[in-house]
């Protein structure tokens, strides 16, 4: 939920072993410089362990970054336990190398917009801000 001063709050996670966290560093402080209340969950996080952060935090988006070619698993997962916590508002979005057809796929789930390495910082800030206003 947005905080008092109207910012939304994110939760940016890396699950699994991937230890390649610069991306999601770098989404993270792209996001607080505009704006958004964002907490970073650290690496080797498990599916579970992100979705009780999200619960927790009361965010409005979990955003996932995946480097390790998991995304087929990791988002179905992270979405289905998100569903059973009754996070049906929370947006699950991320980032990562995942091919055109698996993000189709994933979209298709209920998964948000995906972004592929060197997207533009200013691209998800405009896609979470418009998204989450959308589903406010």
């Amino acid at each position: 939920m947005a905080d008092s001063l109207g910012r939304w709050r994110v939760l940016v996670a890396k699950p699994g072993l991937d230890g390649h966290d610069r991306g999601a560093k770098v989404v993270a402080a792209a996001l607080r410089d505009a704006g958004f209340e964002v907490i970073y969950t650290g690496l080797h996080q498990t599916c579970e362990m992100i979705v009780t952060a999200a619960l927790q935090e009361d965010v409005d988006a979990v955003c996932v970054s995946i480097l390790s070619g998991a995304h087929m698993t990791i988002f179905p997962e992270i979405l289905d336990l998100m569903r059973k916590k009754g996070m049906n508002d929370v947006l699950l979005c991320g980032g990562g190398i995942v091919p055109p057809e698996d993000a189709e796929e994933l979209y298709k789930l209920g998964v948000g917009r995906l972004f592929g390495p060197g997207t533009d910082t200013r691209d998800i800030v405009r896609y979470l801000n418009d998204e989450l206003a959308r589903r406010r």
